[in-house]
């Protein structure tokens, strides 16, 4: 049986998500969790599209039936083996012609409960960008470049705090090297879907704990509602030795590419000073990473020190080991 649901209605299940889009609007942004089961390609949509604006709907109804009517059994495989129990959500940009034919296809190759999105990927997007305006309770974790945040909120995650990795989402660490080693950026876009998805799947309840973040995470841009919730919420400033940060980011991309980090500190070039800089490549050049990595905290220092300087003194916490207690374990308890 199909049935269509409101966007609120549609995203309480776990039943699995086909999105028939087009792999080019797929990869734009889409649902997280979602599976692309393109009923076009991207020319083939191209070609739909062209022939709908010249010369009407029939004649693009009726290009999409030749197109499409060689892999309806392709598309019924491929759903059957993402919902083996018959049991499936369906949808295209719209909740229109590609969505209502898949569930109505789906429907007749005999799946017991087909739900189509009504108003379809793009309803799904008001509803993210309306969710992301709400303020949210934030515990902000900072610490200059090197001192290890994102490892310790993983621990704390693991201990049972409430964590949003952002560069995780991003796939991005922040800085000039913040890309080395990691997956291609998700757009825009799809980077808000995917924070909307934390932010779901965490639900109400305590603060959840970030990493202080510019406005933008490489590629990626924060949402304005979320990054003002970053800077008006508590932060607590973990101070970790200058040697220590060395030695983590050398550990951390001492295997990298020299040519990567070459190109890294060259974007960096005018903030670091022309001779900061030449004295970095040349130290780069003869492997000596430790040089690097200080020259780049010289930097990198200074630039935190002078955000820092515009938050509200009484929200910034300087957090210090207690000798009974790990570091994140001081900040599981900083209620105490």
């Amino acid at each position: 049986m199909v049935r269509t649901l409101r966007v609120d209605e549609w995203l309480t299940g776990t039943v699995p998500v086909i999105d028939v889009r087009s792999p080019g609007e797929f990869a734009r942004g889409h649902i997280p969790g979602a599976v692309n089961v393109p009923l076009f390609t991207d020319a083939e949509r191209a070609v739909v599209g062209t022939l709908y604006k010249q010369q009407g709907r029939d004649k693009a109804v009726l290009e999409g039936l030749r197109i499409v009517g060689p892999k309806l059994a392709a598309i019924v495989e491929q759903a059957r083996a993402l919902a083996p129990d018959g049991r499936i959500r369906v949808h295209c940009w719209r909740g229109g012609e590609r969505s209502g034919s898949v569930a109505w296809l789906l429907d007749k190759a005999g799946f017991d409960q087909v739900h189509a999105l009504k108003g379809g990927y793009k309803a799904f997007r008001g509803h993210v960008l309306a969710e992301l305006e709400r303020p949210v309770p934030l515990r902000v974790l900072g610490g200059y470049t090197g001192s290890g945040k994102t490892e310790l909120l993983n621990t704390m995650r693991r201990a049972g705090a409430r964590v949003i990795d952002l560069e995780g989402l991003a796939h991005h660490k922040g800085s000039s090297f913040g890309a080395i080693g990691q997956a291609p950026q998700p757009t825009t876009e799809h980077f808000e879907n995917l924070l909307w998805h934390a932010l779901h799947q965490l639900g109400t309840g305590a603060p959840i704990w970030v990493e202080d973040e510019s406005r933008t995470i490489g590629r990626s841009h924060l949402p304005d509602a979320f990054y003002q919730s970053i800077r008006r919420a508590p932060l607590y400033f973990v101070d970790i030795p200058v040697e220590e940060r060395v030695q983590r980011l050398v550990a951390e991309y001492g295997n990298a590419p020299k040519e990567q980090l070459a190109e890294a500190i060259v974007r960096i070039r005018k903030r670091l000073g022309p001779q900061h800089a030449k004295a970095a490549l040349e130290a780069l050049d003869a492997g000596d990473l430790v040089t690097v990595a200080t020259i780049a905290l010289t930097y990198y220092d200074r630039a935190y020190r002078h955000d820092m300087a515009d938050r509200d003194p009484a929200q910034v916490h300087r957090i210090k080991t207690q000798a009974d207690r790990s570091l994140h374990e001081t900040l599981l308890h900083i209620d105490d």
